[in-house]
C-alpha cells in the first residue's frame, strides 16, 4: 500500500504545477464551443454528438465517440463554468489514481517492493504522458486508462474464483466464493471495458489484453499449451467460456460502436494524416510501418515531444533507400525477439527464471528460485513434468500465490499491454485523422512501463555482485528522476499556448507558427503575429487556416485590399472555406463591389456542409453570408427577396448562431412593407434571443410609435440608452421620437449628447444636424453639418446641407462655396440647383459678388 501511495503521490506531484494552466489547443474546441456542454442543452446530446458536439452521423463528424469524457466536462461546467483550474485537477487526480492502480497491479507480477515501485514511478513520471494529463482533452485517454486497468482487476479476480478442470470450485483455496459471485466479477470486467470504450475508443482493446492475461500470466501457459487448451479434445470449459464472453462482448461493442457512428469511418483532410492520401502503396506501407517505430522512440527516448505532428512533421518514407528503414527494421525485429523469448521460453544457457520477490531482494537457488508447481508444472526445469491438457498432469487455475509469473510470460503480457491498445492508432484496419499523437500513448506505456520493470528486474537477478545490482539500481532511478525533470520542463511548454506553439516549432513549423500567430493577434501583437502567419506559409504555402487567418488580419489592419488577396488564395486552397467567403463579400461590399459581393454570399450559401471539419462553424459562417446578402438586397429595396434569403438564413443556423441579428433585420423588413404584425413579431423574437441586444429596442420602439403606443415606445428607447449610455445611436434614434412628439427641446439635448458620443461616425452626426435644424437651433445644426461634411468630404448630401444651413444662417458666400462644391459631385441634383438660384437671387440683390460673377454665366453654370 505505501508503494502505491508513494507512486500516486510523485503522479500528482509532477503535475500540481499545471492546476494554473490555461485552456491549450484542441480544449477550445472540445470545451469552450462545445454547445454539449451548455446547461440549456439537453444532456442526452452527448448520447448522439461526437467528442467535438457534431452529431456523430454526420459527414464531417470525427466519429470520436467519448461520451463519458465529454459527461465529465459538462459535470466540470455546471461546478465550475470555464475556469481551466477544476478541468485540471480532475486530469491529475485521474492519472494519480491510474498510477496507483497499475502499481497495484505490477505487484503479483514483478513482487511487492522494489519493482512494483519502479514501475509505478516510471509510469508517473514518464514525459509522454504530459499531453494527455496537462491538456484537458487528454482526459478522454486517462480516464480509458482507467477502467482499462479496473477491468483488468475485476477479470482476475474473476479467474481466481473460477472453474477448475474437475469442475468443482476452489472453496478451500480461494475463499469459498459461489458461483454468483465469480461471474459477477467477470460482469463488472465486462462493464469496465464497456466504459473504457466510451472514455476512448482503445479502450475495448482490453478485452483482448485480458484474454492474454488469463492465458499466460494467471494460468502460465506456454503457446503450445494454450493452442491445446483452445483446439486440444479435452477443453476446459469454464476457461473457454471466459475467453468466449470476452470475444463476443467485444463483438458486440464494436458492432454497436459501428452502427452508432453511421455505419461509415471517418474522413480526414490530407494535412491530418498525408501518408492516407499517399497514391503510392509503397510509401503508403513504409511509412506506416515506420510510424510504431517512431512512437516506440517517443517512449524510448521522450526528447523531442510536441503538440502536433501532423502535415510534414514525419515525412513521408517514399522509397526503401530511405535511412528510416533502419529504425523500422530495428524496431520490428526487437519486438519479434522479444515476442519469441515469451512464447517459447529461453535457451539452455539462461532456463526460466520464477523468482520471488519481497521488498527489493530475490530469493533464488542459484541462477534463479524455481518453485515447485505441482499444480502448475510451468517450471521449465528439464527434469520437472510437463504439463499436459489430456495425459497424465491436470492443469489446475487457483496458482500458488507464493510465485511470480514465469518472466517470458511477463514479457509476454507487457508487449500485449504495449501494441494491442496501440492497434487501432496504425491506420491498419482505417485511416486515422493523425501521424503521431502523444496522448495515444498513455494506456500503451502502461506495457511499456511493465515491460522495463521486468527487464530491470531480470538483470538484477542475474547479477552477480552487489556492485553491479547498486549501478542498476542506482540507473533505475536515475531513469525516474530524469523522466521526471523532463516532465516538470514539459508541464511548462503546456501552462499556455504562447509556450506550447513556441516548444513544437522546431517539430513542426508550419502549425506552430501558425497557431502562435492566433495567439500574438489575440494578444494585440500585430506586427509580430503577421510575421508569424507569413513564417508558416513559408513552411506550407497551402494552408488555407492560415490564408484566411492573414487576410483577417490584415482586414483588422484595414489594409483591405491586401487582405481580399489572402482571402482568395484560401479559397483556391480550400473552396469550402465558407468564413472566407464571408470575408470577402463583406470587403467586397463595402468597396461599392455589390454584384461581386452578391455573388460572393451566393456561393458560400450554396456549399454543402458535408466531410468538413467543423460543420457547427461552417454552418454559421454560411448562416452570416445569408445574413449579409439579406441585409445588401434590404438597403437596395428588395424587401421581399431579402425575406427570402433571412429565412433560409433561420433554417441553416447552427444551435450556436446567435440570431438576435437575423431576427431583427427580418422585423426591419417587414416593417419596410408595412406587414407590421410580422415585424412586431420578430423583433420580440431577437429580444428573446437577447434581452439587451440594443438594435431591437431602437427598432420596436420605432414600431409601437408607429401603431400608437408612444408610452410603451418612450420605454424602449430609455431602456436602450440604459443598457449603454455611451452609445449615440440610442440617442439619436430617442431624440427622433422626441421630434415626432413636437418635443423639440428634449430632441435638441439628445442630439447633442449623440453627436458628442459619436462624433466620429457620419450618419449619427449627420442625424443629429437635421434634429437641431428643425429644433430651430440652427447655429447647432451649423457645427454639426460641418462635422458631418468633414467626416466625408466627398458626400452630395452632406455639402448641400451645409450650404443650406449656411444660408439660412445669413453665410451666403460660404452657402455658395459648398452648393457648387456638391454640384461638381452631382451636377444633375435638382435641389441644390434650386437652392443655388435662389441664393444668388439674394446675392444679388444684396450686390454680393459670386464666385462666377452675375447674370447669365451663373445660369450657364447650372445648364
Amino acid at each position: 500500500m505505501i508503494t502505491e501511495l508513494l507512486c500516486t503521490a510523485v503522479a500528482v506531484g509532477l503535475y500540481l504545477n499545471t492546476l494554473d494552466a490555461d485552456f491549450c489547443y484542441d480544449d477550445s474546441r472540445a470545451i469552450k464551443t462545445n454547445q454539449d456542454l451548455l446547461p440549456e442543452t439537453p444532456w442526452t446530446n452527448i448520447l448522439y454528438d461526437d467528442f467535438w458536439g457534431t452529431l456523430l452521423t454526420h459527414s464531417g463528424s470525427h466519429k470520436s465517440y467519448r461520451p463519458f469524457c465529454t459527461l465529465s466536462f459538462r459535470l466540470n461546467h455546471a461546478l465550475d463554468g470555464l475556469r481551466p483550474w477544476g478541468y485540471h485537477l480532475v486530469n491529475v487526480v485521474l492519472h494519480g489514481m491510474v498510477t496507483a492502480l497499475f502499481t497495484a497491479f505490477c505487484r503479483p507480477l514483478l513482487g511487492g517492493g522494489l519493482w512494483s515501485l519502479f514501475a509505478g514511478l516510471l509510469f508517473a513520471s514518464h514525459p509522454v504522458h504530459t499531453e494527455a494529463v496537462a491538456g484537458v482533452v487528454g482526459r478522454a485517454d486517462v480516464g480509458a486508462a482507467l477502467f482499462f486497468l479496473l477491468s483488468l482487476f475485476c477479470y482476475a479476480r474473476h479467474c481466481g474464483l473460477r472453474r477448475d478442470p474437475r469442475g468443482a470450485f476452489h472453496t478451500r483455496r480461494c475463499g469459498g466464493r459461489s458461483v454468483a459471485q465469480c461471474w459477477v466479477w467477470m460482469l463488472g470486467s465486462l462493464w469496465c471495458a464497456a466504459a473504457s470504450m466510451l472514455w476512448k475508443e482503445q479502450g475495448v482493446t482490453v478485452l483482448a489484453v485480458t484474454a492474454v492475461y488469463d492465458i499466460f500470466i494467471f494460468q502460465r501457459l506456454r503457446i503450445r499449451q494454450a493452442l491445446l487448451l483452445l483446439l486440444g479434445k479435452k477443453k476446459n470449459i469454464s476457461v473457454l467460456l471466459s475467453l468466449s464472453m470476452l470475444a463476443s462482448w467485444g463483438v458486440l461493442l464494436l458492432s454497436a460502436r459501428l452502427y452508432w457512428m453511421g455505419n461509415k469511418p471517418p474522413n480526414f483532410s490530407n494535412s491530418d494524416n498525408p501518408a492516407a492520401d499517399s497514391p503510392h502503396f509503397l510509401t503508403r506501407a513504409l511509412t506506416f510501418l515506420h510510424l510504431p517505430a517512431a512512437n516506440a522512440w517517443l517512449l524510448l527516448c521522450p526528447d523531442k515531444l510536441s503538440f502536433d505532428w501532423s502535415m510534414d512533421a514525419v515525412p513521408l518514407v517514399k522509397t526503401l533507400a530511405d535511412w528510416r528503414n533502419l529504425h523500422t527494421v530495428a524496431f520490428y525485429g526487437g519486438f519479434v525477439l522479444l515476442s519469441l523469448f515469451g512464447l517459447h521460453g529461453t535457451t539452455s544457457k539462461a532456463k526460466e527464471i520464477n523468482e520471488k520477490v519481497a521488498n527489493g531482494k530475490s530469493i533464488t537457488n542459484g541462477n534463479g528460485y524455481h518453485a515447485p508447481d505441482t499444480n502448475h508444472n510451468t517450471n521449465s526445469d528439464p527434469g520437472s513434468p510437463k504439463p499436459t491438457l489430456n495425459g497424465s498432469a491436470k492443469l489446475y487455475h487457483c496458482p500458488p500465490r507464493k510465485s511470480l509469473p514465469p518472466t517470458e510470460n511477463v514479457v509476454l503480457f507487457s508487449l500485449s499491454l504495449l501494441s494491442l491498445p496501440f492497434l487501432p492508432a496504425t491506420n491498419l484496419f482505417f485511416y486515422v485523422g493523425f501521424v503521431i499523437a502523444e496522448r495515444v500513448l498513455y494506456i500503451p506505456s502502461i506495457g511499456f512501463c511493465l515491460l522495463v520493470a521486468v527487464g530491470a528486474r531480470t538483470l538484477y537477478v542475474r547479477l552477480r555482485t552487489r556492485g553491479y545490482k547498486a549501478v542498476l539500481l542506482c540507473f533505475c532511478m536515475g531513469l525516474v528522476l530524469l523522466n521526471g525533470v523532463r516532465t516538470v520542463l514539459r508541464n511548462k511548454d503546456w501552462s499556455n499556448e504562447e509556450n506550447l506553439y513556441k516548444s513544437g516549432i522546431s517539430v513542426n513549423p508550419a502549425k506552430a507558427w501558425g497557431n502562435l500567430g492566433n495567439v500574438l493577434k489575440n494578444q494585440g501583437k500585430m506586427a509580430e503575429a503577421e510575421k508569424a502567419y507569413r513564417n508558416a506559409l513559408y513552411y506550407r504555402g497551402n494552408m488555407a487556416d492560415m490564408l484566411y487567418n492573414l487576410g483577417l488580419l490584415l482586414q483588422e489592419n484595414e489594409r483591405f485590399s491586401e487582405a481580399l488577396h489572402y482571402y482568395k488564395l484560401a479559397i483556391g486552397s480550400r473552396p469550402t472555406l465558407a468564413s472566407a467567403y464571408l470575408n470577402t463579400g463583406i470587403i467586397l461590399m463595402n468597396q461599392g463591389s455589390l454584384d461581386e459581393a452578391k455573388r460572393t454570399f451566393l456561393t458560400c450559401a450554396d456549399i454543402p456542409d458535408e466531410n468538413l471539419k467543423d460543420p457547427h462553424a461552417h454552418k454559421s459562417s454560411v448562416t452570416s453570408c445569408l445574413y449579409n446578402l439579406g441585409k445588401l438586397l434590404h438597403e437596395q429595396g428588395q424587401q421581399e427577396e431579402a425575406l427570402s434569403v433571412y429565412k433560409e438564413a433561420v433554417q441553416k443556423m447552427p444551435r450556436q448562431f446567435a440570431p438576435q441579428s437575423l431576427f431583427n433585420m427580418m422585423g426591419e423588413a417587414y416593417m419596410r412593407l408595412n406587414r407590421l404584425e410580422e415585424a412586431g413579431h420578430w423583433y420580440r423574437e431577437s429580444l428573446r434571443a437577447k434581452p439587451d441586444h440594443i438594435p431591437a429596442h431602437l427598432t420596436y420602439g420605432k414600431l409601437l410609435s408607429i401603431i400608437g403606443q408612444k408610452t410603451e415606445a418612450e420605454k424602449y428607447y430609455l431602456r436602450a440608452i440604459q443598457l449603454d449610455p455611451t452609445k449615440g445611436n440610442c440617442y439619436m434614434h430617442y431624440g427622433q421620437f422626441l421630434l415626432e412628439q413636437s418635443r423639440l427641446g428634449e430632441a435638441a439635448e439628445m442630439a447633442e449628447r449623440a453627436a458628442e458620443l459619436d462624433s466620429s461616425e457620419f450618419d449619427v452626426v449627420f442625424s443629429a444636424a437635421h434634429m437641431l435644424r428643425q429644433a430651430s437651433l440652427n447655429e447647432a445644426a451649423e457645427r454639426q453639418y460641418e462635422r458631418a461634411a468633414s467626416l466625408r468630404p466627398d458626400y452630395p448630401a452632406a455639402l448641400m446641407n451645409l450650404g443650406a444651413i449656411l444660408h439660412l444662417n445669413g453665410k451666403l458666400p460660404e452657402a455658395e462655396a459648398n452648393y457648387l462644391r456638391a454640384l461638381q459631385l452631382k451636377p444633375d441634383d435638382i435641389i441644390t440647383q434650386s437652392n443655388l438660384r435662389k441664393l444668388w437671387n439674394i446675392m444679388e440683390r444684396q450686390g454680393i459678388r459670386t464666385k462666377n460673377g452675375l447674370g447669365t454665366q451663373n445660369e450657364d453654370l447650372l445648364n
